[in-house]
């Protein structure tokens, strides 16, 4: 029996980091892992702070009844509880567990949005590059993604994103800091753009939610990133632990609805209905007991952010641009514009390649001509890379 036609579509133009991830594992094969600099993908392999093996520990050897049971489609209460104060001191805003539903990470809870607010054609809006998973959880749901260029730093074109608005806009999303700029958007962007999302809700009789994606709100360098809840009350924030807590393969993160938000009781219990109709049922049991108790832990950011500084003087060594990252673990870099690669950001990337450089081009996130590169990776790696990317730059002069 044939597939689906719109996942032999997805499958043509499949994810470019899962691809270069696989090749990287194959060159690591033939070369061995020390000749190999892989900043495809945004694996974190900082471990996890010393308080979650301790609580893991004790949690797991635990022998209470129904511990690994069925609990509400949201979560456990006192769970919700716990990171709901955390995530109000983050936004400026008073939370209870009534405002919060447990995810199965941040592309689960993404698509439990997305599922619970569209309805099929409407739009969820985009600043453009962007990660690029947005545009399947949006067309999961019947939705279309529609790109609006960034400024060129990267921050938010307000004008742009407010002449795309229309009576189908049932989202604007945005990701910050942001992957795979590493871009941390202002206070004063994020309330020009709610007072441009209020002016278009009265204006045609449909408020648009803003959706933060914040898997890495705590990755950031010395700047504040600013709270969303408290800037618009029909936003939504999704959150994860597999950045801040080393956690990717656990899959637990979160979903907090503004306290102000209209109709905010239906939101939530569509939230929770999505949950269970898309089969995630709930977050893991273990996890979520878990993360309850490290609601001020992280992983040490000091790590990262000398992990950058050493690939900007890798890239300023060969010449290569690139945009300062405030947060995040990426550095994206612009393809040089004279032979031979004259922006051809997937001939770059081949050229990357020959050397055992792995990094992915930025048409996979809809920006061609640049490539970004994840620094979470030993950091003697970095310095080890800098002789190739210099061999690279030299190679066709």
């Amino acid at each position: 029996m044939p597939i689906a036609n719109t996942i032999r579509e997805a499958l043509s133009s499949s994810s470019m980091i899962r691809k270069m991830f696989e090749e990287g594992n194959q060159l690591k094969k033939q070369y061995g892992n020390d000749k190999v600099f892989d900043f495809s993908i945004g694996n974190p392999d900082i471990e996890p702070p010393p308080a979650f093996h301790e609580v893991l520990c004790r949690l797991a050897t635990e022998d209470k009844k129904g511990s690994h049971g069925y609990m509400p489609n949201a979560g456990y209460a006192d769970v919700r509880t716990a990171l709901a104060e955390k995530a109000g001191r983050e936004h400026g805003v008073s939370l209870d567990a009534t405002h919060l539903i447990m995810a199965v990470g941040a592309a689960g809870g993404l698509n439990v949005v997305l599922k619970a607010i569209l309805n099929p054609g409407d739009e969820a809006l985009v600043s453009r590059p962007y990660f690029m998973e947005y545009k399947a959880y949006t067309s999961n749901h019947g939705g279309c993604l529609v790109e609006v260029d960034a400024l060129p730093d990267f921050s938010l074109d307000i004008p742009a994103l407010v002449a795309a608005l229309s009576p189908k806009t049932a989202a604007v999303l945005i990701n910050s800091p942001h992957n795979p700029t590493g871009r941390v958007y202002p206070a004063a962007d994020i309330a020009r753009l709610a007072d441009a999302l209020r002016k278009h809700g009265a204006a045609c009789g449909r408020y648009p939610y803003l959706v933060a994606d914040e898997p890495y709100r705590e990755i950031a360098y010395n700047i504040e990133v600013p709270p969303v809840l408290c800037a618009y009350d029909e936003s939504i924030v999704v959150n994860s632990y597999s950045k801040s807590l080393s956690l990717p393969g656990e899959r637990i993160g979160y979903i907090v609805v503004s306290p102000t938000a209209s109709d905010k009781d239906a939101l939530i219990n569509a939230l929770i209905y999505a949950t269970r109709v898309l089969g995630f049922v709930n977050a893991p049991a273990l996890m979520q007991r878990i993360v309850a108790e490290l609601t001020h832990a992280r992983v040490d950011v000091a790590v990262y952010e000398r992990r950058r500084d050493a690939f900007k003087q890798a890239l300023d060594a060969a010449g290569i641009a690139y945009s300062e990252p405030e947060g995040a673990f990426y550095l994206f870099c612009k393809v040089p514009d004279s032979a031979p690669f004259y922006g051809n950001d997937r001939a770059f990337v081949d050229a990357l390649k020959q050397q055992l450089i792995l990094g992915v081009p930025g048409s996979s996130f809809g920006k061609p001509g640049w490539v970004r590169f994840a620094y979470c990776v030993d950091e003697k790696l970095i310095h080890a890379s800098a002789p190739a990317f210099k061999k690279v730059m030299t190679s066709g002069l």
